[in-house]
């Protein structure tokens, strides 16, 4: 039996906000494509700037590793606008940014479970290791269906909304809350795209 089509997916928050702010990031990668950076440099770079937050969370300088999680969100959308005025969008390109995005979460949560962890606070080790686990499963999800040959991208708390919550949390000292956001809703996310590819799969059985 031959697949079906993707269904069109509506388009999620990241996706209005690259769009919304196009007029402002494509000059911006125009001039650093006019430097002779690649767009792979922009997403390696973005991924050592948070390393280097994550090294400040876990020795508890919130408002440092905040800031530098709040620098790296633009960073991060501009690989994709570089790829693209290169006329180099392709898909090598698009699994390095996946890939170096949950690298990114990782380190950070992973900065913060051990700050937690020395602090000898369980509850924040735990509310850290369930966000981790979340916002993998929410890209992991995806990645399967799309082995499978379907698709998913909804969800509330996607890649984008989850920096929104971490960035500030960070910088405005109350990271605990926004850990426990994050693996809640992370986590509800994964179990919306769960039932959206089962969804679709009953579906495409009824034809």
């Amino acid at each position: 039996m031959e697949q079906e089509n993707h269904q069109p997916q509506p388009m999620t928050l990241s996706d209005r906000m690259r769009i919304t702010f196009r007029g402002v990031l494509n000059p911006i990668a125009g001039f650093f494509v006019n430097l002779g950076l690649y767009p792979n440099t922009m997403t390696i770079l973005g991924l050592v700037g948070n390393v280097v937050a994550a090294y400040f969370l876990a020795a508890g300088e919130f408002v440092i590793g905040g800031i530098l999680v709040l620098l790296m969100g633009p960073i991060d959308a501009l690989d994709g606008s570089m790829a693209r005025l290169r006329g180099e969008d392709g898909e090598f390109g698009a699994f390095v940014d996946s890939v170096s995005d949950r690298y990114s979460e990782l380190f950070i949560l992973g900065g913060l479970v051990w700050y937690y962890s020395q602090q000898a606070e369980p509850l924040n080790v735990i509310l850290a290791y369930a966000a981790a686990a979340g916002s993998v499963l929410v890209s992991y999800t995806r990645a399967r269906a799309q082995s499978l040959g379907k698709d998913s991208k909804i969800g509330i708390l996607t890649r984008f909304e989850r920096y929104l919550v971490m960035a500030p949390a960070l910088i405005f000292n109350f990271a605990p809350i926004g850990l426990g956001i994050i693996a809640v809703f992370s986590n509800i996310t994964a179990l919306q795209r769960i039932y959206d590819i089962r969804r679709q799969f009953r579906k495409q059985m009824k034809r």
